[in-house]
């Protein structure tokens, strides 16, 4: 690793566990992989004590399984546990959005507009997509204005991500979830609810099919 990618002696436990839980959402450090402390403690140009830290983060999220006498691993989920978190964030989600299409305010949806024009923009470029997408699905549940479901749907979409980048690659997925977000756009722009849930609910559903 590249002396400018070494993380300074001050930094802290929680900039260690980002640097962590990227690298297991890019699939480097891959579902069922032991975290090497050693090894990363070196890489990073740190000591194992905010690693350690770090791992607990992490463990505490789900990202990281700790296993007794063994050391840490990267979560492993099942087809269930995936289901399950969709299940929840189309839930959480669906409300949100439902809330948004009759109440959030001009600049708020003029907000939603732009992120996806960006998204439209996209296209063809799987990475770039992702970014645009967590941060479109992001500020919906910031205008939805409720802290608690903002920050159930965080902790849920860290696990959604071990599966998610895999899912827009498949053949069809990027055009489809488009096409989702056209229609909840529409939904919203014409402040109707109940539409903007259902649409909501349909994309997650696709989502879920896609990861599965």
């Amino acid at each position: 690793m590249s002396s400018a990618a070494r993380l300074a002696p001050r930094a802290l436990y929680e900039e260690v566990a980002e640097r962590l839980r990227q690298r297991i959402f890019s699939g480097e450090l891959a579902a069922g992989d032991w975290i090497d402390e050693l090894k990363i403690a070196d890489e990073l140009g740190i000591s194992r004590t905010p690693l350690r830290e770090a791992v607990k983060v992490l463990a505490a999220e789900g990202l990281v399984t700790m296993k007794v006498r063994r050391g840490a691993y990267v979560t492993e989920t099942s087809t269930k546990d995936l289901a399950d978190v969709y299940h929840l964030l189309a839930l959480l989600e669906t409300d949100a959005a439902q809330a948004v299409a009759l109440h959030a305010d001009d600049a708020g949806r003029a907000e939603l507009a732009v992120l996806h024009a960006e998204l439209e923009s996209a296209m063809g470029d799987a990475a770039r997509f992702f970014a645009l997408n967590e941060a479109f699905h992001l500020r919906l549940l910031e205008l939805a204005d409720n802290r608690w479901r903002l920050q159930m749907v965080q902790d849920l979409r860290k696990m959604m991500k071990l599966h998610r980048r895999h899912s827009l690659q498949k053949a069809g997925r990027l055009q489809a979830s488009l096409a989702e977000h056209r229609a909840l756009m529409q939904a919203i722009a014409a402040r109707d609810g109940a539409a903007a849930a259902a649409c909501m609910q349909a994309h997650f559903q696709s989502g879920l099919e896609a990861a599965s």
